[in-house]
């Protein structure tokens, strides 16, 4: 069975720090890229960093300079150091991984269950 499991979300005041943790497990051939996503209520999932396996990344706007992305490719684990929080960085982040899980298959879009991110000012 496939799995992303999260973990290292909570509450934080404003100014605070979290590191989110994701980690793939299962049948697993590859994985190409990982990243993070969040999505509040009534909206739409929006990325917000990802990680090529060669390490190459990429940030939504607004958390370049406070969010760093890394991964542990022996480890299939994608971090997300998240640092000076904001109340508008509240909301329910996923892990994505693009995993290819024999050498005859497709790359398919994985996800993780979801953990929340609350901010407080």
């Amino acid at each position: 069975q496939l799995q992303l499991v999260e973990s290292g979300g909570g509450l934080v005041q404003a100014g605070g720090s979290l590191r989110l943790s994701c980690a793939a497990s299962g049948v697993i051939f590859s994985i190409n890229t990982m990243g993070w996503y969040r999505q509040a209520p009534g909206k739409q999932r929006e990325l917000v960093a990802a990680s090529t396996r060669d390490g190459n990344t990429n940030y939504e706007d607004s958390v370049k300079g406070r969010f760093t992305i890394s991964r542990d490719n022996r480890k299939k684990t994608v971090y997300l150091q998240m640092n000076s929080l904001k109340p508008e960085d509240t909301d329910v982040y996923y892990c994505n991984a693009a995993i290819r899980r024999t050498w005859r298959t497709n790359m398919d879009d994985s996800w993780g269950q979801g953990t929340q991110v609350t901010v407080s000012s």
